[in-house]
């Protein structure tokens, strides 16, 4: 998880029971302190939720703009090695075409 992920959630985990022990010691009605508890709760959910949704988002993000930096890259290593076999092909060619000249000369004799 990122530094902003953590601070987002060290937030609302604070927020959520701050507003739970300012509940749970102000002096108000059993009834009223649980509505209060539970409409914090459902808050504090919802809170959670977009949380979630915003770091899947940025991981996603992450993932689809590293597969797209992989994918270059593999492209880059295709084309070296393209071009290094050209390389590679055309030595072993010269280095034939001297191998049969010598043999030709051998057989001359």
């Amino acid at each position: 998880m990122s530094n902003n992920a953590n601070t987002v959630l060290g937030v609302v985990a604070g927020t959520a029971i701050g507003a739970l022990v300012g509940i749970l010691f102000a002096p108000d009605k059993g009834s009223n302190t649980r509505k209060k508890i539970a409409d914090q709760a459902v808050a504090a959910q919802e809170t959670l939720q977009e949380t979630a949704m915003e770091l899947k988002d940025k991981v996603s993000e992450s993932v689809s703009s590293q597969k797209e930096n992989l994918g270059a890259r593999v492209e880059q290593i295709v084309s070296d090695v393209s071009y290094k076999t050209e390389d590679v092909i055309t030595t072993l060619e010269a280095k034939l075409k001297e191998l049969k000249a010598r043999n030709k000369q051998l057989q001359k004799r």
